[in-house]
């Protein structure tokens, strides 16, 4: 059958509507006559900003759909959602370095036009509350959540709110470790002889248990709770993480074991979206050190607390916090405890 579409010649402008976003930008100081030449960077920085955050949301879209699936951690999906993470990864970077630009900007050149924009504020960008919202970040883990119901109009925070009801890359990618099959009776036979501790639990962590007390000074056997561990790893008790114990076991799995073919993609998977928490962290530390050097302690054009906003949600905001706290419970390599061969064959490539 023949395609009723039939080629069109592209010009730039109109292909990228050049004239539209060229066109986007309304300085308040032009419409009354101030002189405020700095608006329009203002203006430009933060149009830019948004066109980042809807690139970004495109890219965690196409990733959620994919972990939206049973996954095949060896299946070309997966290296897709890797390299997509990875160029939101740079896209961040490129947003923290997008400061400085708008730090060349003074304190009094922002005065000359900063009571023309209230009650306009950055706080108010919905993309990137959708972001936070469809990364895991729930509303009521939001600092100061109560500025949302004023600072927005009613069907922002709707919308927002909605993204609750549909299930966040968070909650994905821990469905996907409780899904690694590193637990299989069958890959463990030889180790539960070798290492026969007596205990009801799984063999490996009895075994990694007993070596990660041994390898602690006496200031970490005061201060470190094993309790926590047998809650996080082996389901003791309530956890203070958000994973599941399967879900711990696997992250901690892969972190020690990363060196084998097939865990280096998880691993790297995983190590990119804690880079990403920590650049939305310094992007958010960026952002409140520019404010205090801008306004002092001054509110916000919003009405919030100004920079002491920006440090509690720094403080708060983290998405994948529960992953860092997992790092307490690593041990050398030296220490591994060796993987029996029926496991350690299926983590490596399969020759051909």
């Amino acid at each position: 059958m023949k395609s009723s579409y039939t080629n069109k010649e592209q010009y730039y402008n109109d292909y990228l509507g050049l004239e539209k976003i060229l066109d986007a930008q309304f300085p308040e100081s032009v419409a009354r006559g101030i002189d405020a030449h700095d608006e329009m960077l203002f203006i430009i920085i933060h149009q830019a900003y948004e066109l980042w955050f809807k690139q970004i949301l495109h890219e965690l879209d196409s990733i959620i759909d994919i972990f939206s699936t049973s996954i095949d951690d060896n299946s070309p999906d997966f290296q897709i959602a890797l390299h997509r993470t990875n160029r939101i990864v740079e896209i961040w970077r490129l947003l923290v370095s997008q400061v400085t630009v708008l730090e060349t900007m003074t304190s009094m050149d922002f005065l000359d036009f900063r009571d023309l924009l209230s009650p306009a504020s950055g706080f108010q960008s919905v993309q990137f509350r959708i972001l936070e919202a469809k990364l895991g970040l729930k509303m009521e883990h939001r600092h100061e959540s109560k500025y949302y119901e004023y600072q927005l109009r009613g069907e922002h925070v709707k919308h927002i709110k909605s993204m609750e009801t549909k299930a966040t890359l968070f909650e994905l990618i821990a469905g996907w470790l409780e899904r690694m099959p590193f637990w299989k009776e069958a890959y463990w036979s030889s180790f539960s002889k070798e290492h026969d501790l007596g205990g009801s639990t799984h063999p490996f962590w009895e075994k990694y248990r007993k070596t990660y007390l041994e390898g602690l000074n006496n200031k970490e056997l005061q201060q470190i709770n094993m309790t926590a561990f047998d809650n996080m790893f082996l389901g003791a008790g309530e956890s203070n993480t958000r994973l599941s114990a399967k879900a711990c076991q696997s992250v901690l799995f892969i972190n020690l074991y990363r060196d084998y073919p097939l865990l280096q993609m998880p691993f790297q998977f995983l190590q990119k979206w804690l880079e990403i928490d920590e650049l939305m962290s310094m992007w958010r530390y960026r952002h409140m050190s520019m404010v205090r050097r801008m306004i002092g302690m001054r509110v916000g054009t919003g009405g919030s607390s100004g920079a002491a906003y920006l440090k509690g949600a720094m403080e708060k905001h983290y998405i994948f916090g529960d992953f860092t706290q997992l790092t307490t419970y690593l041990i050398p390599r030296h220490n591994l405890p060796k993987l029996p061969k029926e496991l350690s064959d299926k983590l490596k490539y399969v020759d051909l």
